[in-house]
């Protein structure tokens, strides 16, 4: 998968640092219109080149809505998507991917980019996982065709749910911010399993208990395969979809097991074969795709069907004694209609029966797993206090990793744009905002000074007294800036002992004018570390402003760079402006 590999050792680190970041300079951008697609395979060149990929047109590109599940399939495996990429100032931009049906490589022009599973010289491949892909773009791509190279055997063709060009950073917190509540849920769910499960030890109602363990056991297990964080935290799809598998094909037997228990007086023979034969089929498709005799893909949608019948069948069961049962009966079978409602609903969307949504399966299963704890623990005063006690804990608990979390989220915005030892905003927000002050320069007119400041013989302190000596003249100097300039003004640490400063309104005289006053409070102060003195400090500045020496802003970095060299040769403790 390419860059997948790279990415693993510090996907979450990553995550955690860049999503919260402020907002990027192009935001992500939908991709629903203007695909085009042709049914079969295209030939290749001698040198690998796609041929449909080449610059002539070609009438055999039809339009379509959006690239999955082309008109007339007819039994084909074959196709071909295409789109024309959008302009926009664009860093690190990634094509975003829901998923794709099964395997498939997408190309820039005649260049691979990028590739899903493995083509064999027929142009077919095995199912690999449904994971969502993020696709890395070059600079130029703007303007240019995509084409995405399908193969599918399954019910559907071509990439599904969403399709986005956003910033690499946006994308990973997206995924984050979107699989939040599954993580929660699923957590929920194990919880839950392993105390049913600690219950069905040490209670009498052992039957009961164990099918709570083993609903939860499997909502869980499911719900954290199918979220989109698990290919965060494990890069192998193929396994999650396993366990998502095993997960779902399981949800029957243990609702099967459950109701032969509730209903022991009423067709508990035919819950029995029900949910039994359920079992068989998770071990006959797990166990073959396994084998490699077929692709797991395949054994998702026999399963649907098997389990839209097996529900309709429970709920003619059971529906006779709906009038017999008590109050938290009837709810457990409320939140069972509404949990198979949203399975239901899921299987619509998954087949391409609705329009693509994010189905909350998750909150089904939640309400399901609450609910069959609530009718176990009407049986059981001691246990229901117990779980209840639990669940405030549980509450709880949320409360307090939400705010730990929210905590974490804001520090962490904090620390994307500050440096952690100064407190002065780092080159990462330096460069926005000289990106954001140049795209704005012309029309605004005023003028725009850009200084470098480097302090003066930094080293010898730090050889001298220590790199902690060293930090706090750094501090110290930081403090003197934030004192000498406006709030306006961009105090920012380029690292080691270099500042910058963007100076809004200020030509280049009226900064060095500014500049004196900082200088002439430095040469005044001393620092102490640990007894010994540290200071006094000078530093070093160059000058550069906008529009006097330069006609684009982002050039005064540099010139300002030049003038910093030109005050160190002439001797240091001087501000100097570029000539």
């Amino acid at each position: 998968m390419g860059h997948w590999e790279r990415l693993l050792g510090a996907a979450l680190l990553l995550c955690l640092l860049m999503a919260p970041a402020a907002a990027a300079p192009n935001a992500p951008r939908e991709l629903g219109e203007g695909w085009e697609y042709r049914w079969g395979d295209s030939p290749f060149l001698a040198d690998g080149t796609p041929a449909w990929t080449g610059a002539a047109e070609d009438d055999a590109w039809r339009p379509i809505a959006f690239p999955s599940n082309p008109p007339d399939r007819a039994g084909r495996r074959h196709a071909w998507f295409r789109v024309t990429l959008p302009e926009g100032p664009w860093r690190d931009p990634v094509l975003y991917v829901y998923s794709i049906d099964l395997i498939a490589e997408a190309y820039l022009g005649g260049e691979r980019i990028y590739r899903h599973g493995t083509f064999d010289a027929t142009g077919e491949g095995r199912f690999v996982g449904w994971p969502w892909h993020m696709i890395g773009l070059p600079e130029d791509f703007a303007g240019r065709r995509l084409y995405f190279r399908v193969y599918s055997d399954y019910t559907d063709i071509g990439l599904w749910g969403e399709v986005k060009l956003m910033e690499r950073a946006d994308l990973l917190g997206y995924i984050l911010r979107h699989s939040a509540a599954a993580l929660v849920v699923s957590g929920l769910c194990l919880l839950l399993a392993l105390l049913a499960g600690a219950f069905a030890l040490i209670r009498a109602n052992r039957r009961g208990f164990a099918a709570i363990a083993l609903f939860a056991l499997a909502a869980g297990v499911m719900i954290l395969a199918e979220s989109q964080a698990s290919q965060l935290l494990l890069n192998a799809p193929l396994l999650w979809d396993f366990l998502a598998a095993g997960g779902y094909f399981t949800l029957p037997v243990a609702l099967g097991l459950l109701l032969e228990h509730w209903f022991a007086d009423h067709r508990p023979r035919l819950i029995r074969r029900i949910w039994q034969g359920h079992l068989a089929y998770l071990a006959l498709a797990l166990g073959a795709a396994a084998a490699g005799w077929v692709n797991l893909s395949i054994t998702f949608p026999v399963f649907d069907g098997l389990l839209v019948i097996s529900l309709t069948i429970l709920l003619a069961a059971i529906a006779p004694r709906l009038r017999r049962l008590d109050p938290l009966q009837r709810a457990i079978l409320a939140s069972y209609a509404v949990f198979g409602a949203l399975l239901l609903v899921d299987m619509l969307v998954a087949h391409g029966l609705l329009p693509w949504v994010r189905v909350p399966v998750s909150a089904g299963a939640l309400a399901f797993a609450l609910a069959i704890v609530g009718i176990s623990l009407a049986d059981y005063a001691r246990t229901r206090r117990d779980l209840a006690r639990l669940n405030r804990h549980l509450e709880r608990e949320v409360d307090e990793r939400t705010r730990q979390l929210q905590t974490l989220v804001e520090r962490l915005e904090s620390d994307a744009r500050t440096d952690p030892l100064t407190g002065l905003a780092n080159r990462r927000h330096f460069q926005r905002r000289l990106d954001a002050t140049a795209d704005g320069a012309p029309a605004d007119g005023a003028p725009l000074s850009l200084v470098m400041i480097d302090i003066d013989h930094f080293k010898a302190v730090n050889d001298r007294h220590g790199h902690e000596a060293g930090d706090r003249v750094l501090a110290g100097v930081a403090e003197a800036l934030r004192r000498h300039f406006r709030d306006g003004d961009a105090i920012c640490r380029l690292g080691g002992e270099e500042f910058v400063l963007l100076l809004p309104g200020v030509d280049a005289e009226g900064a060095r004018a500014r500049l004196s006053a900082l200088m002439a409070e430095l040469a005044g102060q001393v620092y102490h570390y640990r007894g010994r003195l540290l200071g006094p400090v000078t530093v070093s500045c160059g000058i550069a402003a906008w529009p006097r020496h330069a006609a684009d802003p982002r050039a005064l970095v540099g010139l300002a760079d030049q003038a910093l060299y030109a005050a160190k040769q002439a001797g240091r403790a001087r501000a100097e402006i570029y000539a």
